[in-house]
């Protein structure tokens, strides 16, 4: 079995660098998931309140029989529970779902800029922590200015600041940013929404190591220094994406991956979703 290495956050716990991302994955499926996962070596599950599957990722951490403290569990409060109460009660019922005392690591999903309330809502974050119910807490998809502006305005800073990251959209100046302030990037799409499978150069270089192009792409990640979460449902790919930790990715590949940056989302900019 293959356990991902753990990276240090500013607040003294650590997180899994390698994890299991649930997005669109049914709440009907997600149990078997996570179990799939738990069983080939993951410790780090991600979902969110928007992801409808809460229920199912609770019961498969449950079905794997390990202890809690063995698996770190990350959720978001979505945009339309912004605000102080608001957003503890969105807490409430997420904890409820997944049938857990607290949660890991809790993210603001989306600033949604134009309601203005992220900082209200950053503020009930801080009392989670405070109250020992999330052990972490950060956010999600925030720009440099939403950050600039939420470490002025708070107590505490977030611990990560989970962004669509891939070989086409690399992030280098968040990423620098979440250096320079001691925050993880955390990379959501890691593989493009399946863009990397078939390309050219990540084929190339995978078949120099005997590798896929989607482990190369998640090898990328973690030599980059982020937490990267690919999903699959698949049990064989899901243990192919954690098969990640026996080859090197030299610097004429990391050169050949970045020469794919080219801007492109393939979700939302931060500053257009409500």
């Amino acid at each position: 079995m293959t356990l991902s290495p753990s990276l240090r956050l500013t607040d003294g716990h650590s997180i899994p660098q390698l994890g299991l991302g649930v997005y669109k994955v049914p709440d009907a499926t997600a149990a078997d998931t996570v179990q799939v996962a738990l069983e080939a070596g993951y410790r780090h599950i991600d979902t969110a309140a928007l992801y409808d599957n809460e229920t199912g990722v609770g019961q498969g951490i449950a079905r794997s029989g390990l202890a809690r403290g063995e698996v770190f569990v990350t959720t978001k409060v979505w945009n339309d529970r912004h605000g102080y109460d608001e957003t503890l009660r969105a807490f409430d019922e997420s904890l409820g779902k997944l049938g857990l005392d607290y949660v890991d690591l809790y993210l603001i999903h989306w600033p949604a800029p134009r309601q203005d309330r992220y900082i209200e809502t950053w503020r009930a974050l801080e009392f989670l922590r405070a109250a020992g119910r999330a052990r972490s807490i950060g956010v999600s998809n925030f720009h440099t200015h939403h950050l600039d502006r939420l470490l002025a305005e708070s107590v505490e800073a977030p611990v990560i600041n989970q962004v669509e990251l891939h070989p086409w959209l690399q992030q280098a100046a968040v990423r620098e940013y979440d250096a320079a302030h001691g925050i993880l990037t955390e990379a959501w799409s890691p593989l493009a929404r399946g863009r990397a499978i078939g390309n050219a150069t990540l084929d190339r270089i995978g078949a120099r190591h005997g590798k896929s192009a989607a482990q190369v792409v998640i090898r990328w990640h973690l030599q980059l220094g982020n937490v990267v979460i690919p999903k699959s449902v698949t049990p064989v790919r899901i243990r192919e994406n954690l098969d990640v930790f026996d080859f090197t990715l030299d610097e004429a590949d990391l050169a050949a991956i970045g020469a794919l940056d080219s801007g492109e989302r393939t979700g939302k900019d931060p500053d257009d979703l409500d």
